[in-house]
C-alpha cells in the first residue's frame, strides 16, 4: 500500500487504497466511522489524502500517530479528478479521486493545524459569530422602527443611540420588543469586549504574533489569527504564494501572449483577507502624516491607482511581510 485516499464523511467513510503499481489495492466503500482508525492503524506507513473540511485535521493529527503522512487538499482542487463525472459522483469515486489528486506534483495542499492552532481559531469563530449576530440584529432593530417612520441610518453607535432615544415613544408592544433587542445588543457588546480580551492575552503570550504586532495594520486579533491558521508558514514556499492562498493576488487571463490582470481572486482565507484588508485601510489613512518609505510608498500608490487599490496592495505586502517573520523569525528585520 502506498496511497490511500479517505472521503470524509459524518458516520460512513469510503476508502480507496493503491499500491506501487497504481492498481486498487483496497477498496472500501463504506468503512464505520468507529472502525476507520482500526482500519488504517493497520495499514503500513503510507501517503493519504483527504479534503479539508470539518474534522478532516483531528483525523490527521490521529493518522499521523500512526507513521502515516497525511496531506489536505481544497475540494475544488479534487473534483478534476473524479473519472465517472458529475452523474457518477459518488462517495466511493471521491475517495478515489482524493487518492489521484494526493499524488500529483502540483498539488496545492492546506496547511495541517496542531490541537493549540485550533483551540485559538476557536475563540475567533467564536467572536466572529458574536459580530455576525450583533449585525443581524442592528439591522433587525433598524427594519421594524422603519415600519413605525422611524428611519435609523446604517451607523451602529448611531442605531444605538436614537433608538434608546425613541424607546418611550413607542406604542405598546413595539417597546417590549425593541427594548428586549437593545438589552441583547448590549449583551452581545460585552461577550465581544471579552473574546477581544482573549485574543488579546493570546497573542501577547505568543512570541510569534508578538513579532507580526511590530508591523503597522497588524494587531493582535489579526496577528493571532495568522499564526493560529499557517503556524510558521513552512507550507508557502515564497511570500507571494501566501498572498496568493489568502486571495490578494490579481486574477490572470492571458493568452496570446498577452497578460490580463484582473482583480483579486478572493480564494482562501476570507477571515484572514477582511482583517489584512482592515488593518491596510488603517495604515493608508496614516500614511499621509508619516515619512517612513512604507507610508511613502502607499501614499504614491494612491496617488496612482486609486484607494481602494492601494488598500489591496499595502494589505498584500504586510501579507509578505508577515510570512517573512513567520519563516526567518529572530533574523527578520523590518524594512528601513
Amino acid at each position: 500500500m502506498v496511497t490511500v485516499g479517505i472521503d470524509l464523511a459524518k458516520s460512513v467513510f469510503a476508502v480507496h487504497g493503491v499500491d506501487e503499481c497504481g492498481k486498487p489495492a483496497l477498496v472500501r466503500p463504506e468503512v464505520p466511522r468507529g472502525k476507520l482508525l482500526e482500519l488504517v492503524a493497520k495499514l503500513p506507513p503510507c501517503l493519504i489524502g483527504m479534503e479539508a473540511c470539518s474534522g478532516a485535521h483531528h483525523w490527521a493529527r490521529e493518522f499521523e500517530k500512526y507513521g502515516h503522512t497525511v496531506r489536505l487538499m481544497a475540494p475544488k482542487f479534487v473534483a478534476p479528478y473524479r473519472m465517472s463525472g458529475k452523474r457518477g459522483k459518488n462517495d466511493a469515486a471521491d475517495a478515489a479521486a482524493i487518492c489521484e489528486a494526493v499524488t500529483r506534483p502540483s498539488m496545492r495542499f492546506v496547511p495541517l493545524k496542531s490541537l493549540e492552532q485550533q483551540s485559538r481559531l476557536f475563540v475567533h469563530r467564536a467572536r466572529q459569530g458574536y459580530v455576525q449576530q450583533r449585525t443581524a440584529l442592528i439591522n433587525r432593530i433598524r427594519g421594524l422602527l422603519s415600519e413605525l417612520g422611524i428611519v435609523l441610518p446604517l451607523k451602529a453607535a448611531t442605531v444605538r443611540r436614537e433608538a434608546h432615544q425613541h424607546l418611550e415613544d413607542l406604542p405598546g408592544w413595539c417597546n417590549t420588543v425593541v427594548g428586549d433587542m437593545l438589552s441583547e445588543l448590549t449583551h452581545l457588546d460585552e461577550r465581544i469586549k471579552e473574546y477581544d480580551q482573549h485574543i488579546e492575552q493570546a497573542a501577547k503570550e505568543d512570541v510569534q504574533a508578538r513579532q507580526l504586532m511590530q508591523l503597522g495594520g497588524v494587531g493582535p486579533i489579526t496577528a493571532s489569527a495568522i499564526v493560529a491558521s499557517v503556524g510558521k508558514g513552512h507550507d508557502f514556499s515564497c511570500g507571494r504564494q501566501f498572498c496568493a492562498w489568502l486571495g490578494l493576488v490579481p486574477g490572470q487571463y492571458s493568452s496570446g501572449g498577452k497578460q490580463r490582470l484582473g482583480r483579486i481572486t478572493k480564494a482562501g482565507d476570507a477571515y484572514l483577507r477582511t482583517l489584512l484588508i482592515m488593518g491596510a485601510k488603517a495604515v493608508l489613512s496614516a500614511a499621509k502624516n508619516k515619512a517612513d518609505p512604507v507610508s511613502r510608498w502607499a501614499v504614491q500608490i494612491q496617488a496612482r491607482r486609486g484607494y481602494w487599490k492601494a488598500v489591496v496592495a499595502v494589505a498584500a505586502k504586510n501579507a509578505r511581510m508577515c510570512w517573512a517573520m513567520l519563516q526567518r523569525g529572530e533574523n527578520f528585520k523590518m524594512p528601513a
